[in-house]
């Protein structure tokens, strides 16, 4: 196993990392800024007010983009065990 192929599967390993991440993160962020900037203007200092529809919403992208992300993390583990003969050979 070279140094190089150590790296490739690193960094695809961080690419499908983020892409997973991302898809559920990016969304509750911007949840997030439209409930803080409504708490802003209407000065409505609620905990749960942020923390509800971020939850919604993650349950949301879980359902809608949970078979996307399944499809992915299975096409790197195979990936990834189809090429353990040619990482350690």
């Amino acid at each position: 196993m070279t140094p190089d192929s150590v790296l490739d599967v690193g960094q695809r390993a961080l690419e499908v990392t983020t892409l997973l991440a991302g898809a559920i993160l990016v969304p509750a962020l911007v949840v997030g800024l439209v409930v803080a900037m409504f708490q802003a203007a209407t000065q409505i200092n609620e905990m749960t007010l942020t923390f509800i529809p971020k939850l919604v919403i993650v349950v949301v992208i879980l359902m809608v983009a949970g078979p996307w992300m399944l499809q992915l993390i299975s096409d790197f583990t195979i990936e990834l065990i189809e090429s353990i003969p040619e990482l350690i050979g």
